[in-house]
């Protein structure tokens, strides 16, 4: 990864530091998916790609200032598509860079789960598995144009809490046809299986998508809303902690790569359409790569691009991310991950705890401000 030379990091301020790798192919495109992500075809050069994964980890560490990395985690697109081989080569070159973290993520779809496979991912080296189960029902599935069925997502979580210590259910709900019994059912199958760890979310039709074009009958907004209430009840009951808007987990679970997302921490990321962010005590950059995977992998100057983030954008960006923890954050942490001082959003804050929203003692939202986060973080524009 080309290095963003203007980010000079001063010891003092280092904050922590992850790395993400992007993996752009799935076997099909799923209709509500908006991420960079490619239907996989035969004349797909996947070796050509890690070939650059592994260059861009090396380039990388000029970037780093001589952080370790606190996680790695594989997404995508479907990076158990990957071979044992390929995600092995990747990580030898993360260890070669950095050392390997302890939290090691690889993103799969139970449609591609081979136990023999599995197993290989995790004498590679991948200690979390993460699953985009989405339901365990086949009429939910076919609605959302998943390529595997209820029995192979069992399959796959069953196997896969045997072989990883630690294991992520994908988990959506508000899908069409979804009554408040069927998204239990769900939550009670992912929790009977034994994962530790559920990324439980609705539904959302986002732009440029198949669903956005042609959109689905899902269930109005009462109904979802139901729907959140059964199941947080339910979380709660079989003892899964609610940390992030739509994370849930028990015990040491928590996913901590996202928890550096969300704590405004530093990231690298590759892989084509992979961003970053680097900070330095004045500044930070947001680094991205080109989407397109050939393009990607061409040796060509506008593949890679850093751009400084606006001052003004710092406190939003900071906001959006920590208001998302159930807990939030302290204080001190606002000046420690931005370089500026808490006076410059003491007014909003003032104004955010006077209706109710936000506690008086940390940067955290109230069960009240959890309900209209959108405007909460906007009131910080």
């Amino acid at each position: 990864m080309p290095c963003a030379r203007s980010c000079l990091v001063h010891e003092s301020v280092l904050l922590p530091l992850s790395l993400y790798v992007h993996y752009p192919w799935c076997i099909a495109k799923c209709p509500y998916c908006d991420f960079n992500s490619h239907e996989h075809k035969a004349n797909v050069d996947s070796a050509a790609y890690v070939h650059q994964l592994v260059a861009d980890i090396r380039e990388s560490e000029a970037s780093a200032h001589g952080r370790s990395l606190t996680s790695v985690y594989f997404g995508g697109g479907t990076p158990s598509l990957m071979s044992p081989k390929e995600v092995a080569m990747v990580l030898a070159a993360v260890e070669d860079t950095y050392g390997l973290p302890d939290e090691i993520t690889l993103e799969s779809n139970p449609g591609t789960f081979e136990r023999d496979k599995f197993e290989a991912f995790r004498a590679a080296g991948v200690t979390r598995l993460s699953i985009g189960v989405q339901s365990f029902q086949d009429d939910k599935l076919c609605a959302l144009g998943r390529v595997h069925n209820g029995n192979e997502a069992v399959h796959a979580v069953s196997s896969a809490v045997e072989i990883f210590h630690r294991v992520n259910v994908d988990l959506m709900y508000g899908l069409p046809a979804q009554t408040v019994e069927d998204a239990l059912f769900d939550l009670d199958q992912a929790c009977s299986l034994g994962a530790a760890h559920l990324s439980w979310y609705q539904l959302t039709i986002e732009p440029r998508t198949v669903f956005h074009r042609r959109p689905p009958l899902l269930p109005v907004e009462a109904e979802a809303l139901e729907m959140e209430a059964a199941g947080l009840d339910r979380l709660d009951a079989t003892g899964f902690r609610r940390y992030e808007i739509s994370a849930f987990a028990r015990d040491d679970q928590a996913c901590r790569h996202n928890l550096n997302y969300w704590q405004f921490g530093d990231y690298l990321g590759v892989g084509a359409g992979a961003h970053g962010k680097l900070t330095n005590a004045n500044s930070a950059i947001r680094t991205s790569f080109a989407r397109q995977p050939r393009r990607y992998c061409r040796d060509a100057a506008d593949r890679f691009s850093a751009t400084p983030v606006a001052e003004e954008s710092l406190p939003v960006e900071f906001m959006m991310n920590a208001l998302r923890l159930i807990d939030g954050v302290d204080e001190a942490l606002f000046e420690g991950r931005t370089g500026m001082p808490l006076e410059r959003i003491q007014k909003t804050l003032d104004e955010l705890r006077a209706t109710g929203l936000m506690r008086p003692d940390r940067l955290c939202l109230t069960g009240k401000g959890l309900r209209f986060l959108d405007s909460a973080v906007a009131a910080f524009l």
